[in-house]
């Protein structure tokens, strides 16, 4: 699969308008050409070391997440010790329980946003594993392609550039919410939470080349994930 699909207009292509947003410029290493604008206004921005997301007060789950990829920060996945945001009020993040009765009755995982593999081997790790950069992902899409795709993130910036320089890669991707999915299932009493009905990504190189991919919630296992690229508009 190749990474490199032709070059575009990066930032002009992300930014949307909104009556609602804060149209002021977000600035982090985490999106190479600005990160995404247009979410609502009551959002939390998020900026870590090894990620930056906007986290939605009313979904719970990151409208957003960008990241950067290199070898230096690629690793071996280690535990996943899951955690609520400590930077959220509690009516704004998840809680690990959560999702406790998700596997079994929707067949959904935890779904990292910015991968757990892709910062092994940075000592901020276990930030991955943060609420905020989790949504309820089908577990044929978060053990098959998705994940297959994460890895060819890894396997690129693992192999040198021209002339030996090093490779890095850019990441944006969120959920879509297209259609209306089974809520996580929860106690009486207790609120239900929306799920994604698929995910979306944009990664760039360090010489501008894009790919686009739109990934569905129902994608089989057996799945392709070239076949799920499209153009970046």
């Amino acid at each position: 699969m190749h990474l490199v699909l032709g070059l575009a207009a990066f930032a002009a292509a992300l930014v949307a308008t909104s009556a609602y947003a804060d149209e002021a410029e977000i600035h982090t290493f985490h999106c190479i050409d600005g990160c995404p604008m247009g979410t609502a206004g009551t959002n939390d921005l998020i900026v870590r070391e090894i990620y930056t997301l906007s986290s939605n007060d009313r979904t719970r789950f990151a409208d957003w997440v960008a990241y950067r990829v290199t070898s230096t920060t690629v690793g071996q996945s280690g535990s996943r010790g899951w955690q609520a945001d400590p930077w959220l009020a509690d009516s704004e993040t998840l809680e690990p329980d959560d999702y406790n009765d998700a596997p079994a009755a929707l067949g959904i995982d935890r779904g990292h946003q910015a991968p757990l593999a892709a910062f092994s081997g940075t000592p901020t790790a276990s930030d991955t594993n943060i609420l905020s950069n989790i949504t309820p992902q089908s577990s044929d899409l978060n053990q098959a392609s998705w994940q297959y795709l994460e890895a060819q993130e890894r396997d690129y910036v693992g192999r040198p550039g021209p002339n030996g320089r090093a490779r890095i890669l850019y990441v944006l991707t969120g959920p879509l919410y297209e259609r209306v999915m089974p809520p996580l299932p929860m106690p009486a009493g207790r609120e239900r939470h929306r799920v994604p009905s698929g995910y979306w990504k944009i990664i760039r190189d360090e010489n501008g080349g894009l790919s686009a991919f739109i990934f569905d919630q129902a994608t089989t296992r057996t799945a392709d994930y070239c076949d799920m690229r499209v153009p970046l508009e």
